[in-house]
């Protein structure tokens, strides 16, 4: 599935090809959580934006509409229109964010809906069905995100319990894969490393994990409240024991600049609400650094938000002007062309990334691009 094409020290270009179609590595996942790209994308639009993989949540789509709605009506290709590769979610970041509201056993955690307080129950084979039903390309096994800081005892209980439900969700996920029910007979499994930010049990869990022989592995728990420091440590100190025949995936990351260092540590594969969260509150990302088309100084601005972006937004020449006016009436156009252009960035920046890994020059891509794309301007 996962084939190594080139590397550059530890950078690593690849592609993963799946049932769903192939996508060039390293990549970045557009997020749809609750299968829409919140700012008005529809599938149609995902291909503009140039999106290889897109992501969706699997406790979101449980609630609403449900999976097995989504199953009825032929999985989540169907649903949504999108035909290329799928990952889904879990579940087990919602025992992070919802920790007011969960309880955790061995056998899985319980949650309070946020929609109507209902209970709702997410035990490993309860996460594998419904992501069966959604048919996804891939498959996430069910975690425990853990916050950082967290107390040593406490995080190598969890990582434990983490691991033993990871071998719950590949049988299951073995036993849906062989059923006449299953929409995607080939779903792929990917496992998560969890260990918080103590370098012993980050290793001790990401080989034990290695040994199951996973169709990729995640390292999961960051970007929760440590430092970007603490975070480039982790990612280095786990991927000297991540299989090299297997994508690597770093969840929840980042910024530009997040991904460039991640990349240059061996990362094959990301995500984040950040370029549609931050477009949809005016933040647009460019190759000079990142601006706020709040600000006042846009008022007259005539000109695009990057004139090197190939976005529809930019290439049909929509001024910071209007796009700040648009802001400032809560026109819901405002929304779609600062998303559209985020995500637009976002996808080139990965295209140049692989370009700069084939050509041997993603070192020098890197000392100049990844503090300067993090700056506000």
């Amino acid at each position: 599935m996962f084939k190594l094409i080139k590397t550059e020290d530890n950078a690593r270009r690849g592609v993963f090809s799946t049932v769903h179609g192939d996508f060039q590595t390293p990549a970045f996942m557009n997020v749809a959580t609750a299968a829409a790209i919140k700012g008005g994308l529809s599938a149609d639009d995902l291909g503009t934006v140039g999106c290889q993989v897109m992501l969706c949540n699997t406790y979101h789509l449980h609630l609403r509409p449900g999976d097995e709605l989504v199953r009825e009506l032929g999985g989540l290709q169907k649903f949504t229109g999108w035909d290329g590769p799928t990952l889904t979610d879990s579940g087990g970041f919602q025992i992070f964010s919802l920790a007011k509201m969960r309880k955790i056993t061995e056998d899985g955690a319980e949650f309070a809906s946020h929609i109507d307080g209902s209970r709702v129950s997410m035990t490993p084979e309860a996460s594998m069905h419904i992501q069966s039903n959604l048919a996804s390309t891939i498959a996430m096994a069910l975690d425990e995100c853990i916050e950082n800081p967290a107390e040593y005892d406490y995080v190598k209980d969890s990582c434990d319990r983490t691991v033993r439900w990871l071998v719950r969700c590949k049988n299951e996920m073995q036993r849906l894969n062989g059923s006449d029910a299953a929409i995607n007979k080939q779903q792929l499994l990917f496992g998560i490393n969890q260990g918080g930010c103590y370098d012993d049990l980050r290793i001790e869990n990401m080989k034990t994990i290695a040994d199951l022989e996973l169709d990729g592995y995640a390292i999961g728990g960051l970007a929760v409240g440590e430092s970007t420091e603490q975070m480039y440590h982790v990612v280095s100190v786990v991927e000297e024991h991540m299989p090299k025949d297997k994508i690597r995936y770093l969840m929840g990351v980042g910024t530009p600049g997040n991904i460039i260092e991640a990349v240059s540590r061996g990362v094959d594969l990301f995500d984040c609400v950040m370029p549609a969260r931050n477009g949809r509150h005016g933040r647009l990302f460019t190759r000079r650094g990142i601006i706020n088309i709040l600000n006042a100084k846009y008022e007259r601005d005539a000109s695009v938000i990057d004139d090197s972006c190939g976005c529809p937004v930019c290439s049909r020449g929509y001024t910071l002007a209007y796009l700040r006016h648009l802001f400032k009436a809560n026109e819901v156009l405002a929304l779609r062309h600062a998303v559209v252009h985020n995500l637009c960035f976002y996808n080139t920046l990965m295209s140049r990334i692989r370009d700069e890994i084939d050509s041997g020059t993603f070192s020098a891509f890197r000392n100049e691009y990844a503090e300067l794309l993090d700056t506000k301007i």
